[in-house]
Formats: C-alpha cells, sequence, structure tokens
C-alpha cells in the first residue's frame, strides 16, 4: 500500500539506492574475508607455523573483532552507522595487504589483530545500518543482506581458487586491496548521502514491538537485556561453526584429504554458496516457518551437514557437508542478530555480535590445540556440537518475551 504525504513507501527509489548500497557493503566484507582465508594454507607454510601455533596467530582476527565490537555500538550512535560503516570498510580493504608480508606466527598473529578490528567494526556497523533499513521497508530482508556477505564470499573464494596456483599470497592480497577501496568509495557515497526513515508507529503491528520503551521497568529492561544475550549465544553457536569452516575447512580438505589449493579454495566456496542460497530464500523461509522453527531446523542441519564432513574419507562427500553445514547456519546468524538489533538498536546488534564473534575468539585455538592432540576431523566435529546447542536454545527460549 503506497504512502502519502511525507511517508516513504517500502519501495522508495531512495531506499532501493540505500539497499543496495548496503547488499554492496556486506559483499565487500565477504568478498575481502575470503580472499585472506583461502590463503591460509600457503600463509602457515610460509610463516612455519604448527597447527597450535596457527591457532593462536588467528585468534588475533577474532580478537580484534571482538575488542572493536564492544566500543562500536557507542561509535554508531555518536556518528552513525553509516559513518562508520564506510571507514571499516576502508580499513579492512588496506588491512588485507598486512597478511602475507610476515614471516613468523607471532607476527601473523599481530596484524590479524589489525585485520579482525577493522572486520570486526565493519560488521556492527552494517548490520546496524541494516536493522534500520529492514524497519524501514517493513520486511524481513535481514537474510538477503547476509546473502551478498556469501555472495562476495563466494566470489573470493572462487578467485582465490583461480589465483592460487599463479600468484603468492602477496601479490593475491595486493591486489584486493585497491579492489575494495574502489568499491567502498562508490558505494559508501551513496550510503552516506541517502536518507533512511523508520515506519510510523501507527503502521507497525502492536504484537511486534516487543523492545524497551520509554517508562520500562528496570525488571523489563534486564529481561529485554537477558533476551539479547540468549540471541547472542545463538549467534555465538553459530560465529564458531562459520569460522572453523573458512578458517580450518581448507586445511581439513589440503591436509587431510589430499586436496589442492584449488580444491581447498573450493571447500570455503561450496560453503558460501550454501549460505548464500539459504539466505536468498531466508525471508521467504522465515515468513512461512517464523523464527523459532527456522533457527531449529537450521541448527540441526548444520550438525548433520558437520558431521559428514568432518568425518567423510574423501574430498567430495567433505566438500557436500560442508555444504550442507552452510545450508544449515545461513539464517542462524542473520536472525539472532536482526532481533538483537530489533530489541536494543546499535547497542543490541553490538551486543549480539561482540557475543557472536566471540565464537570465532574461542574456536579457531580451540581447534588447533585439538587438532593437535586428537586430528583436526574429530576437531571439526565441535561445530556439530555448537549447531545442534544453537537448535536447543532456540526451542528453550521458544515462548520467551522480554517484558510487556
Amino acid at each position: 500500500m503506497a504512502l502519502t504525504g511525507s511517508r516513504r513507501s517500502p519501495t522508495d527509489p531512495s531506499l532501493s539506492r540505500l539497499r543496495v548500497a548496503l547488499t554492496t557493503f556486506f559483499a565487500l566484507d565477504g568478498f575481502i574475508f575470503a580472499g585472506w582465508v583461502v590463503r591460509i594454507p600457503a600463509i602457515k607454510a610460509q610463516v612455519g607455523a604448527s597447527a597450535s601455533e596457527l591457532g593462536l596467530a588467528l585468534l588475533g582476527v577474532s580478537a580484534g573483532a571482538v575488542a572493536t565490537m564492544v566500543l562500536t555500538g557507542g561509535l554508531c550512535r555518536r556518528f552513525g552507522s553509516r559513518r562508520i560503516t564506510v571507514v571499516t570498510g576502508v580499513l579492512m580493504s588496506l588491512s588485507i595487504a598486512l597478511p602475507p608480508l610476515t614471516h613468523s606466527a607471532l607476527a601473523l598473529g599481530l596484524v590479524l589483530l589489525v585485520f579482525g578490528a577493522a572486520y570486526g567494526g565493519m560488521n556492527v556497523a552494517i548490520n546496524s545500518v541494516a536493522v534500520d533499513l529492514v524497519a524501514a521497508l517493513r520486511r524481513p530482508v535481514m537474510s538477503g543482506f547476509h546473502a551478498a556477505y556469501s555472495l562476495g564470499g563466494l566470489l573470493g573464494a572462487a578467485l582465490g581458487g583461480v589465483l592460487a596456483p599463479h600468484l603468492s599470497p602477496t601479490t593475491h592480497l595486493l591486489l584486493l586491496a585497491p579492489v575494495g577501496l574502489l568499491v567502498a568509495a562508490v558505494a559508501g557515497r551513496t550510503l552516506l548521502t541517502g536518507r533512511i526513515t523508520a515506519p510510523p508507529d501507527d503502521r507497525q503491528d502492536p504484537s511486534a514491538v516487543v523492545g524497551p520503551v520509554a517508562g520500562e521497568t528496570a525488571p523489563a529492561v534486564r529481561r529485554t537485556g537477558l533476551v539479547v544475550a540468549v540471541f547472542g549465544l545463538i549467534a555465538l553457536c553459530t560465529a564458531y561453526g562459520e569460522g572453523a569452516l573458512a578458517e580450518w575447512g581448507p586445511l581439513h580438505i589440503q591436509e587431510d584429504l589430499g586436496g589442492g589449493q584449488g580444491i581447498a579454495a573450493a571447500g570455503y566456496a561450496a560453503v558460501a554458496l550454501a549460505m548464500a542460497l539459504g539466505r536468498l530464500s531466508g525471508t521467504a523461509l522465515l515468513e512461512r516457518l517464523g523464527q523459532t522453527r527456522a533457527l531449529v531446523l537450521g541448527g540441526l542441519t548444520a550438525a548433520a551437514g558437520m558431521l559428514l564432513g568432518a568425518l567423510a574419507p574423501s574430498v567430495w562427500m567433505a566438500l557436500a557437508g560442508f555444504a550442507v553445514t552452510g545450508l544449515g547456519l545461513a539464517n542462524l546468524f542473520p536472525i539472532a542478530i536482526a532481533r538483537a538489533g530489533e530489541l536494543a538498536g546499535p547497542s543490541g546488534v553490538a551486543a549480539a555480535s561482540t557475543l557472536g564473534y566471540s565464537g570465532m575468539l574461542l574456536g579457531p585455538p580451540s581447534i588447533g590445540f585439538l587438532a593437535d592432540a586428537v586430528g583436526l576431523p574429530t576437531a571439526l566435529t565441535t561445530v556439530a556440537v555448537l549447531a545442534a546447542t544453537a537448535s536447543a536454545i532456540a526451542y528453550a527460549v521458544r515462548n520467551t518475551r522480554p517484558g510487556p
């Protein structure tokens, strides 16, 4: 139904342009991150790291991300989420060139702190903008934005698979920096000049308004914070799995199953493609099943897929398992972050993202140490355990509401 006067239609061209620009930043985020991921095996060999040493170095990405996420919610409130999105997009594009310049596990970990800080800040900022834009569009399209992240990751992984046999990690990642800067400049101009107008209150569904409002009692505010934390915990279980597939999946294929560099890159590409397809259908899935059923079904699917991917005796069975895992995980993180943002705005996004990406903080060293102790295939089964845990949490809190 069209709106008149000062009210914006959900199909307003300005909102459409903003949606395209924000989608581009999500895709850039995935593209740059995938470029780093597919070169991890080569950089591991370059710095001469063991599995546990690499795990500690990879901790730099997660530690930098989580540390920045704690601050980014406040920065978004002060300077605006869209400005922070553009700034962190530029920083991420510049920092991608740093990892291949290192020659020790310690140096790698230190530069990954910088890369992780930019990555974490960008994720909070783009999700905060997305929450506002979803409200203006009045449709649950958050999964579509995250689909762009997966498609960007697919493109980055595919490009890495093609370039890996021909270019050194240094040349490859140095080439990504100007590409990222150009995309950030073009999309950033639209993002900064557009306007997002939230829907008028009289058009909201009262049953959907569950966030803190003026005059809420302290117990209600605390309960809202508890519900945000629950969705953050679901995001944690999901991010653990995404990080494990991204950072350890290629190594599993290359070192445990004997695949080449190109096939190892295909492992992450399979995950990214499956997640993209899952997220492109996420809006329809949510409208049909609702949040709880989507979360439970996704977690169980991911658990089954990861057991296959981790324990399969052949490369192609492992790739199929990775793809099923990606399909299952696809909508868990977007649903959790969107729900937290609806409840508490940028602060909710920052809180849930910080909890979520602490899964990535725990994942790299945990899997690295477990890989040294019991082997990487067994270590990867922890992803299945946490995916099943996310399903259980979603089912357990299915009737929970944040407050009156």
